[in-house]
């Protein structure tokens, strides 16, 4: 553990707050006081979490949608300190079976997304940073981004641009004091498997506990970690 940081009353926008890991990350931070942006498609399923916080309805693969939850929280708390963007599709089929809005979606809500809402939270961030807050931005990619797999060409293309992003905005934001974390979990059992965006999922082994990957994740935040490859949910 390179260092120590604390959650407690850190703004932190959590976008898949409703999903299979980014609901266990959200309640984990909600435990650790952190002030929460909840992002979700779906009002209801925002509602029924429970949590605290303020809570954005909004698809993110709409490019105003980042602007649409960087303001609400804003607005809430006065700061942005932390993003982990935990929402995302999955699809499965052969490189001639994807059709083009299989390959939009899959790259607007994987990669496209989180660039977009980095992007317009930088602002915020550097606040952040020049307040001593230690900003972190979680980008929660997929093992896939290191071992691509067949029939799943698309989806990995998808992670991989993700984590490559990553990679590059690290080296840039980190003398700006923000902190970039890109987790590559291995399979966990999210759910997400079971409603692709296209095709079917192979049989796959029993994947991890999503709430031990979350409780991975927030290990990583509050011990300053800049990333998360599978090997690290070993």
């Amino acid at each position: 553990m390179v260092g120590a940081m604390q959650v407690s009353e850190r703004s932190v926008i959590v976008v898949g707050a409703t999903g299979g890991l980014g609901g266990p990350v959200a309640r984990l931070l909600s435990d650790q006081g952190a002030q929460l942006t909840l992002v979700s498609r779906d009002e209801q399923r925002l509602a029924e979490t429970g949590l605290p916080g303020v809570r954005v309805a909004a698809d993110m693969r709409k490019p105003g949608s980042p602007t649409l939850v960087v303001d609400a929280a804003r607005d809430a708390y006065g700061r942005i300190d932390g993003i982990v963007f935990a929402a995302g599709v999955v699809a499965f089929g052969s490189v001639g079976d994807t059709p083009d809005e299989v390959l939009i979606d899959l790259f607007t809500i994987n990669t496209l997304a989180p660039i977009r809402l980095l992007r317009a939270a930088l602002p915020d961030l550097h606040a952040s940073a020049t307040d001593g807050r230690n900003p972190f931005v979680v980008h929660v990619s997929a093992v896939v981004a290191e071992q691509p797999l067949a029939g799943m060409a698309a989806y990995s293309a998808s992670k991989s641009a993700l984590t490559a992003f990553d990679t590059a905005a690290m080296r840039e934001l980190r003398r700006d004091g923000i902190r970039m974390i890109d987790v590559r979990p291995p399979h966990t059992e999210t759910g997400l498997a079971s409603h692709p965006i296209h095709g079917e999922a192979p049989r796959m082994p029993q994947g991890l506990d999503p709430n031990a990957v979350a409780e991975r994740i927030i290990a990583a935040i509050v011990g300053e970690e800049k990333d998360l490859p599978s090997a690290s949910f070993a």
